[in-house]
């Protein structure tokens, strides 16, 4: 296997210059340039990949920044801390309770409501103020918001859950294995399992400790709404926050359901027209980053993929595999984790696997089952963990509203240790006794 490969080179740059807390969109950058260059392009060529494929996720960005400005909306109006109000109430000062609510109110954003992370800046703001108080460490939350963000999608064919599994039947298909959703449901529940493990340990072991942060105030969530009773304009703002919920499973358009919502918080005056400008300068204050990664992020991957380095260094992997499943499992994930760790996008990994993994499995002489595991597996690991992922950026956003939640080391890493070992774990075990 090519060590030297574009694509190990410039990851394992990204890696390095995260961990060393340079920004994550000058990381990405840095990183683009490296593979470029590592694959003998110039660097206007590289420029040129990764501008142009910026674009692959501009509906997201633009999506996070419409979303951003209803967040900010729903908090002023003091919606958000009624419903935090009754989650206080409900956890009764029970930290591990509430972390669980929140993995599971997140689990619904990919399944029931498909929303994804639409729901992280409306209503994680507003809970701030209780994780505070109960000393909860936020590296745990973080780890219950990108496990309710995967192991629906993974496990679970419903929403978001369909999606992902459809495009391994695909793919697989595309690539002369003839499998069924049903077939691939049928396993996928394994890494779902792996992903509940990782994230009882999280809970349970690694933050269970208290940790103390700062009360900060900020203007964008401030309201003055003592008594936090229901009144007309919470009703406004709650049916818009509706409107942009049906409107984006109607048309699958996240950005249209984002712009719907604000028009009607405009029309019916639950926000005034002179407000709109605080409203939107708001929601580009919260989101505005998390908005400009996922588009550098795009174009990364796109430089990754046109460079060619992604099929060569798969390729690389038959020639140290033999006939050892064993070995040809393992490197396959690893190669699966090294790849989305880059792309940031497990739904955008599968195509470029399946097209090495399926012949490649059957010369192994892996059953079409194991094969699914294979994949599957190897496209969700690293999307936990990844700096360019909207499973990390997603809960970052939330939590670093005060600026104390630290995107790598309090989000990434925390997420990448309890969730991608024991994928690799299950997706191992998996395989072999497929």
């Amino acid at each position: 296997m090519n060590l030297l490969n574009p694509v190990v080179i410039s990851i394992a740059v990204m890696i390095i210059l995260c961990l060393l807390k340079l920004n994550v969109i000058l990381s990405l950058l840095i990183s683009a340039i490296v593979a470029g260059i590592a694959a003998n392009l110039s660097i206007e060529q590289t420029m040129g990949l990764l501008v142009g494929g910026m674009g692959d996720n501009s509906q997201t960005a633009l999506s996070y920044l419409l979303l951003g400005a209803l967040a900010v909306a729903v908090n002023k109006t003091g919606l958000a801390s009624i419903l935090a109000k009754k989650i206080s109430t409900v956890v009764r000062g029970n930290k591990i309770a509430f972390i669980l609510i929140i993995a599971f109110i997140t689990c619904f954003s990919q399944n029931l409501i498909p929303v994804h992370i639409a729901f992280i800046p409306i209503l994680i703001p507003a809970l701030i103020p209780i994780m505070n108080k109960l000393k909860i460490d936020r590296r745990a939350v973080a780890c219950a918001l990108t496990f309710g963000l995967k192991a629906p999608y993974i496990a679970i064919p419903v929403g978001f859950g369909l999606i992902f599994q459809n495009i391994i039947r695909d793919q697989m298909i595309a690539n002369n294995i003839e499998v069924t959703t049903s077939m691939v449901s049928k396993v996928m529940w394994m890494p779902g399992v792996g992903m509940i493990i990782g994230l009882l340990v999280a809970v349970f072991f690694s933050y269970r400790k208290p940790r103390e942060y700062k009360d900060v105030i900020l203007e964008e969530f401030s309201n003055d709404n003592e008594d936090l009773k229901m009144t007309r304009t919470h009703w406004l703002v709650l049916v818009a926050t509706i409107v942009a919920f049906i409107v984006q499973i109607l048309t699958k358009s996240l950005p249209l359901g984002g712009l719907c919502a604000i028009i009607v918080l405009i029309v019916t005056r639950a926000i005034k027209f002179d407000e709109v400008d605080d409203l939107m300068n708001g929601g580009i204050k919260i989101m505005g980053f998390i908005a400009f990664v996922m588009l550098v992020a795009a174009g990364y991957g796109n430089v990754l993929r046109q460079t060619g380095a992604v099929e060569s260094f798969v390729n690389s992997i038959v020639s140290l595999v033999g006939q050892n499943q064993f070995i040809g499992a393992l490197l396959m994930l690893l190669v699966g984790l090294l790849i989305t760790m880059g792309i940031g996008s497990s739904f955008g990994t599968i195509p470029i696997l399946a097209t090495i993994y399926c012949p490649l499995g059957l010369k192994l002489g892996f059953s079409p089952l194991a094969i699914i595991i294979l994949i599957g597996v190897a496209g969700a690991l690293g999307d936990a963990g990844s700096p360019a992922s909207d499973s990390t950026l997603g809960p970052t956003s939330g939590l670093n509203i005060d600026s104390q939640h630290d995107h790598i080391w309090d989000t990434c890493v925390p997420t990448f240790l309890h969730y991608n070992i024991p994928l690799l774990i299950i997706g191992m075990v998996a395989a072999l006794m497929l």
